[in-house]
């Protein structure tokens, strides 16, 4: 909520895709430029899209739409969606256009020598294209390329590059809504980074809980790019999808709150979620006045030896619940405990 009043909802980069998709097709098939489309959402809804670009020429037509995401912190909006539609054979191909990124890496939902354009907003295009057609009785052959101007640079600030996902953003969404800071879309994008780790063969990933543990989890096993997971606040939906899909070796890292919340039993390490039992802790310490400590850190620095104590002890409780896969194949962990500065401050394995 913002102010009393609920945060708004967006579109998908998908869902501007099949609207732009929409508008190029109505013009390259003898109409005139629609100002706006409406398209049919996978939930049914219907919502409306201004066409904000027009071009055309011999053979082609293509249109773009204005993303907006709402109220979420989206790279992408705001970005110019653009669909060229031309006569094509065989059904719906797709390109790639500037700024919209190819698949170089098995275990994402589109195969490796792809565009990065996700199976429901296909499947969505696919069907403006059958609906369209059959209203003007066309054959539904037709090759889309999709382009989003300034995509190479936006999709430095996405997973993209990690997930062997190059030269730009990809064309996302299940549903078509943008849904205002999601922790569903947070918890599949570490879901897509666990199925390329297994894909690539990767026997080793790690889930970290911010940037600087990140970079120094990454520094001291010398792992690649795509075994960092950024698992933020979300242990539990990384935890749980590895006991579906195992990697041999897991690797947790962060702050030692965040570690202390695991170590008792936390898998949800937002602040507003879990809180820190420091009463807990002091035992755990077997220093009494560690329960009268605001922060972690701040008992730490009360008791030095703590955060290899918060290693060891989330060490055993991931160990106890996570360290069996469901096929029965075991899952090893190591845990390294840091302080804001990026030293550590305990590890174990």
């Amino acid at each position: 909520m913002s102010n009393s009043a609920p945060l708004r909802r967006g579109w998908t980069t998908g869902a501007c895709a099949a609207a732009a998709t929409r508008a190029a097709l109505l013009r390259l098939w003898g109409g005139d430029w629609p100002s706006e489309v409406s398209i049919t959402l996978p939930r049914g809804e219907t919502p409306v899209f201004a066409v904000t670009h027009r071009d055309e020429g011999p053979g082609w037509a293509e249109a773009g739409i204005v993303k907006d995401a709402g109220d979420d912190p989206d790279v992408t909006h705001g970005a110019l969606i653009v669909a060229r539609v031309r006569a094509g054979a065989g059904g719906v191909t797709f390109r790639a256009g500037e700024g919209v990124g190819m698949v170089t890496k098995p275990g994402l939902p589109i195969p490796a020598g792809e565009p990065a354009i996700n199976p429901v907003p296909r499947a969505m295009m696919e069907e403006v294209v059958a609906e369209i057609a059959a209203d003007l009785a066309r054959a539904p052959d037709v090759e889309i390329t999709i382009s989003v101007p300034g995509g190479a640079a936006l999709a430095g600030k996405t997973w993209n590059p990690r997930l062997g996902i190059t030269g730009g953003i990809s064309i996302l969404g299940t549903t078509g809504i943008v849904r205002p800071f999601s922790c569903a879309a947070w918890i599949a994008s570490i879901h897509r980074g666990v199925d390329v780790a297994r894909a690539a063969g990767l026997g080793h990933v790690a889930g970290c809980t911010g940037a600087t543990s990140e970079r120094v989890v990454q520094g001291l096993y010398g792992l690649p790019d795509h075994a960092m997971l950024d698992m933020g606040d979300f242990a539990g939906g990384m935890l749980k999808y590895l006991a579906k899909h195992p990697v041999p070796r897991v690797t947790i890292g962060g702050g030692i709150g965040k570690i202390t919340k695991l170590a008792q039993g936390a898998v949800d390490l937002h602040s507003a979620r879990s809180q820190i039992d420091f009463e807990a802790l002091a035992d755990l310490a077997g220093l009494p006045g560690i329960a009268g400590a605001n922060t972690a850190l701040e008992a730490s620095r009360m008791a030095p030896d703590l955060g290899q104590r918060v290693a060891r002890a989330a060490l055993a409780r991931l160990a106890e619940r996570f360290g069996t896969a469901q096929d029965g194949s075991p899952i090893a962990f190591d845990v390294v405990v840091i302080d804001r500065a990026g030293a550590i401050l305990g590890r174990a394995s």
